[in-house]
């Protein structure tokens, strides 16, 4: 703490410090003999408390104090005057003065007035050093909560309450009228994200989902003011930017149709998805109305091949076995040779078996026996060795799945006052976040965002039931980081306030 003491007399001042010093052994003390030294002074020193003299030579102290606290709002003022008059002391406590001293007074009314001044001035800093905190951590979980809820919208059944809680928790609201960006971006990139954040956040109407496995989808909701290929352009221009022109080959956004309402976001993204299929275009971004359709068969198989990755991981496998059965469709019907066309279908499975591999299913490579004599029977012979990868595929996750479900349940249970997310879950058990998201909903029937407010509401009942502590404890203790949400969402949960729950549970034990 520091303190300036403001007197034209140096006996004065010599003994105003030789007071604090005893009394306040901490206390870094400056001296001024005058007001203009005074400002100086402050502006290098930048003291917390200011003893200011009123009648000096030159700049009296009521002068000083006003342009010091039009530059440093926040330093604090005590007057030290012999001019015990209403009219001074209204003009010093108007310029922001916490108090004032009469010459001469009593040490113990000198050390009782600076005290009382720096405790408040410790308090303040105590206050603002926790807000500080509080807000760093909102924002964190913001951004957490963020990236969850298009996650969850975009793969995952959502119950409609929890949707609604978080899209409040969001700082960009959301709009009747919405569109996804899907980001291509070279893996490896580690700064990518943030980057990328930092231009949706410009824009302030849009919501980033996960990085994963090189693309990143991100909601956008629409700017009335502008068209959609405005500002979807712009945008995507924008994060372009963030690559240099090496790097640029490597980048590509996919730009879905505008929707109206997050219940049909899906649809927008695999749209973007299917934009952002072809990366080898002049320009480096497409929107999905703009995609040749019909005209180009072999490029709509590659298309249909873009999906594959997701749907492995995801374990859609009648839909990975639909993809590949239309490919081949895709392939007689422009014309193409047998043998031509099987090696073709061959190399879609052999990328299939290869999303497999990373992500640690052992299984053979898929290899046909023999050279088939027409499309029917590649048909058959390809639904073949993709059962058998579903095979494979399934048993591996039938030997994993229980303990990962459990190892889950039980680290959300223990952790339920920190903020979990699907990207912390998903390194806890080195499974994708997605993979987590669907295989939680399919086998405990609720996603993990329920079960994480089950698991802190039941906490809080159980606080509750202590009259010695605090809602607003509780609130903290639980993990969430504001009373008036954790109210709203107990209140969802138990069709009660937590304090008419308290009042029952107290009146119960009664």
């Amino acid at each position: 703490m520091k303190l300036l003491i403001v007197d034209d007399e140096q006996i004065e001042r010599e003994g105003m410090m030789a007071i604090l010093n005893r009394a306040f052994p901490e206390l870094k003390i400056e001296q001024a003999n005058n007001g203009y030294q005074a400002i100086e002074i402050t502006r290098m020193f930048q003291p917390d408390l200011v003893l200011m003299d009123i009648q000096m030579p030159g700049m009296n102290g009521l002068e000083a104090i006003e342009q010091i606290h039009a530059e440093y709002p926040t330093i604090k003022f005590v007057m030290v005057t012999a001019f015990d008059t209403f009219n001074y002391v209204q003009s010093a406590l108007k310029l922001g003065a916490k108090d004032y001293i009469l010459k001469p007074s009593k040490v113990s009314e000198i050390r009782a007035t600076v005290g009382k001044v720096l405790k408040e001035i410790e308090e303040e800093r105590e206050f603002f050093t926790e807000s500080k905190i509080q807000s760093e951590m909102l924002e964190k979980t913001l951004a957490l909560v963020e990236t969850d809820i298009v996650t969850q919208l975009l793969f995952d059944h959502v119950h409609e309450v929890h949707v609604d809680m978080l899209v409040e928790m969001v700082e960009i609201p959301s709009t009747n009228e919405m569109f996804v960006m899907n980001v291509v971006v070279p893996v490896g990139t580690e700064y990518t994200y943030s980057r990328i954040k930092e231009k949706v956040r410009e824009c302030k109407s849009g919501w980033m989902g996960a990085l994963y496995d090189g693309q990143l989808p991100i909601i956008i909701f629409r700017n009335p003011e502008v068209s959609f290929r405005s500002q979807a352009i712009l945008l995507a221009r924008d994060i372009l930017s963030i690559a240099n022109s090496e790097q640029l080959a490597g980048w590509f956004i996919g730009i879905g149709n505008v929707c109206q309402s997050l219940e049909q976001i899906r649809q927008s993204y695999q749209e973007a998805s299917i934009a952002s299929a072809n990366k080898n275009l002049p320009v480096k971004y497409r929107f999905f109305q703009d995609v040749p359709i019909g005209n180009d068969i072999r490029y709509e198989a590659k298309l249909l091949k873009k999906e594959f990755s997701e749907q492995v991981r995801l374990g859609e496998w009648d839909q990975v076995k639909t993809n590949v059965i239309n490919l081949i469709r895709a392939y007689e019907v422009e014309g193409l040779d047998l043998q031509h066309s099987q090696q073709l279908v061959l190399e879609a499975l052999w990328s299939i078996w290869s999303v497999m591999s990373d992500i640690g299913i052992e299984t053979l490579a898929p290899i046909y026996s023999y050279q088939t004599q027409n499309f029917r029977q590649l048909r058959t012979e390809t639904s073949s060795l993709i059962q058998e990868m579903k095979q494979n595929y399934e048993k591996h996750y039938r030997n994993i799945e229980a303990d990962t479900i459990h190892q889950i349940k039980q680290y959300i249970m223990e952790n339920s006052q920190h903020d979990i997310s699907l990207d912390t879950l998903s390194r806890k058990v080195g499974l994708s976040p997605i993979y987590i998201s669907k295989m939680f909903k399919e086998k405990l029937g609720v996603n993990y965002i329920e079960f994480l407010t089950e698991c802190r509401i039941e906490k809080a009942k159980k606080m509750l039931g202590d009259p010695e502590k605090s809602i607003k404890e509780i609130t903290i203790e639980v993990g969430y980081h504001e009373p008036n949400y954790f109210s709203k969402v107990f209140k969802k949960m138990c069709h009660v306030t937590p304090r008419e729950y308290r009042k029952t549970l107290l009146g119960m034990k009664g």
